[in-house]
């Protein structure tokens, strides 16, 4: 076991590198000790947005807390995966501390790269340090011109890479992202104005011209988003998946409850795909503002007949039902997601990166509106949720706008996650007592 100031226990962490290996010493010690502690439930929940171990684990801490006390009775053992991912150190999270930079000069001008987030950027991309640097001494000049804001926008290419760029979509059609082939200013600028529309959502369209830097470093923020959504799927087909199914193994009784925020929800709704054939210990997955398509369990795309959802029908690897939260106040997934994701399809054009092409509901999250195109999906408010049943199996969408509602821009109520109604929940949905 880890972390001895974990609000619960028995708790272990499960490791993953980039290409989805998992610590050896950790994975044989949860397989070793999860029938010696007793545990009848197992808990693993995945992190989104956090670029360090402490981030993660201070998440797991606040969320499982609550936990014992909704089920005093129940033989509960819980799981933290860390995997390395990262976030915009100058985004607000509820509940949660900010930077120091944030906290010595409130929010540093949007524009700029403030020194932690320069740092997680670096250890994101080890072999492209030297672009990193040049992409924040940009962000602090703002060279003049079109042809700065180009120049940028191939640092960002640069960055991110061309390998595994099919590994981030979660449907046929979405393909090479455009924010990393199609017109720089054009997508700068649209992401400029959706900025703008949140910062002053009140202002006429039109009223003022927004500085297109603001949107240069939105660009670079949804670049390294997308390389964290492919290295979410990657975790958690290659080794969260097989992972459980080792569990399965070795403690068949144990019963499995998956949940995971943001891209963790990828992750583990990707794990669903690297389980062993017959394996059935999963007995609910917990989605949290999960940041992927709305369609990725589709068995059928609305827009294309012939095309599906890249897990399609994996959700019946679940022996119980697969609940998506999601909630109209988290702006990341409302506005920037589609946004991003619409700049990915077939319309390159500048007229195609405009925000109004892009709110539509083809371009959607599983955390804006919940699991589309899937027959059957139960549709609830947390309310209705927490009265209970839930169904036994299948999807099922709740609206948690009730209590994921705290957040200020870019991301909204984006990691508003932290609440015991969504702990009761994740207890609900895998019928543990």
């Amino acid at each position: 076991m880890a972390d001895p100031g974990m609000s619960v226990t028995p708790y272990w962490e499960l490791t993953f590198d980039a290409d989805g290996d998992v610590d050896g010493p950790e994975r044989d010690r949860l397989l070793d000790q999860a029938r010696g502690h007793g545990v009848r439930d197992l808990i693993v929940f995945a992190h989104g947005w956090n670029n360090d171990r402490s981030g993660a684990t201070s998440l797991y801490r606040r969320f499982f807390a609550p936990i014992p006390g909704l089920a005093p009775k129940a033989r509960i053992g819980y799981v933290g995966v860390i995997w390395p991912s990262m976030r915009f150190c100058d985004e607000p999270i509820p509940d949660f501390p900010r930077s120091a930079v944030a906290q010595e000069a409130g929010a540093a001008p949007r524009p700029v790269l403030d020194k932690d987030t320069l740092r997680a950027l670096r250890e994101t991309f080890p072999a492209r340090t030297t672009v990193v640097d040049q992409l924040a001494r940009m962000l602090d000049v703002h060279p003049a011109g079109t042809e700065g804001l180009a120049e940028f926008g191939g640092l960002v290419r640069l960055l991110v890479g061309a390998e595994h760029r099919q590994a981030g979509t979660d449907t046929g059609e979405e393909g090479e992202p455009g924010l990393l082939s199609g017109d720089t200013v054009a997508v700068c600028e649209a992401l400029a104005e959706a900025l703008a529309s949140l910062e002053s959502p009140g202002t006429p369209a039109g009223f003022s011209l927004p500085n297109p830097w603001d949107g240069a470093k939105e660009l670079l923020r949804q670049a390294t988003y997308y390389e964290m959504k492919r290295r979410a799927g990657t975790v958690g087909s290659r080794g969260l998946g097989p992972a459980l199914g080792r569990l399965a193994t070795a403690a068949p009784a144990v019963r499995v409850h998956l949940v995971g925020h943001s891209f963790g929800g990828r992750l583990v709704s990707y794990a669903l795909d690297g389980l062993p054939s017959g394996v059935r210990t999963v007995k609910s997955v917990t989605l949290l503002q999960g940041a992927f398509s709305h369609y990725t369990f589709a068995a059928r795309l609305p827009q294309d007949p012939h095309g599906s959802g890249a897990l399609k029908d994996r959700q019946k690897r679940v022996d119980g039902p697969l609940v998506c939260c999601y909630s109209h106040f988290d702006s990341s997934l409302g506005t920037f997601y589609p946004l991003a994701s619409a700049c990915a399809g077939e319309d390159r054009s500048a007229a195609g990166f405009s925000l109004g092409h892009a709110l539509g509901p083809r371009w959607g999250a599983m955390g804006h509106d919940g699991v589309q195109a899937v027959p059957g999906t139960a549709a609830l408010d947390l309310a209705g949720a927490l009265r209970g049943p839930l169904p036994r199996s299948g999807c099922v969408n709740v609206d948690a706008a009730a209590v994921v509602r705290r957040g200020g821009p870019p991301s909204g109520a984006h990691s508003d996650i932290v609440h015991p109604e969504l702990a009761r929940l994740v207890l609900a949905a895998g019928r543990i007592a």
